[in-house]
């Protein structure tokens, strides 16, 4: 199976400030989505390249902790994270676009592809990011948006 993509935006009402601090302060994360129930910083310093942790948050019914890191990051505008499960390699980059001084759209794209020699869990990745998955998983994305322009938006920074 080919590697597979969701992508969601959602305008938000503040400028890149504001939003690139909602969406890479991990320790605040549980705050600001109301889908991740913990976030375990695994990583010191600044948000940047090699930053891991583990988050948990309930995908289609069941709760579930993932291990990511960080791959790419150019403050304030783009940010990669990756991670490894059940044989399928995700990757969900971050992009906020500026829409002037007090508005950014945000743009998260998710995809998956299966691990080389992980057997047959094709069928799995399949299943989250084809037909009904998919609609969850664009689904889950757009709440975690609106979760975060619901933090950002008003605020006065």
């Amino acid at each position: 199976m080919a590697n597979t993509s969701v992508v969601v935006e959602r305008h938000i009402a503040a400028g890149q400030g504001p939003v690139w601090e909602a969406v890479t302060d991990l320790r605040g994360m549980e705050r600001v989505l109301s889908g991740v129930s913990k976030v375990e910083v695994l990583t010191d310093g600044a948000f940047g390249v090699g930053t891991r942790w583990r988050e948990t948050r309930k995908m289609f019914g069941k709760e579930a902790t993932e291990e990511m890191w960080v791959t790419a990051c150019e403050p304030p505008e783009r940010y990669v994270v990756e991670a490894e499960s059940h044989g399928t390699h995700y990757v969900s980059e971050w992009e906020l676009l500026a829409d002037g001084p007090s508005a950014t759209t945000v743009r998260m794209t998710f995809s998956g592809a299966p691990v080389a020699g992980s057997g047959g869990v094709a069928g799995l990745l399949a299943k989250i990011l084809g037909g009904v998955g998919a609609r969850a998983v664009r689904k889950a994305i757009a709440k975690d948006l609106d979760d975060v322009a619901s933090a950002v938006e008003g605020r006065r920074l």
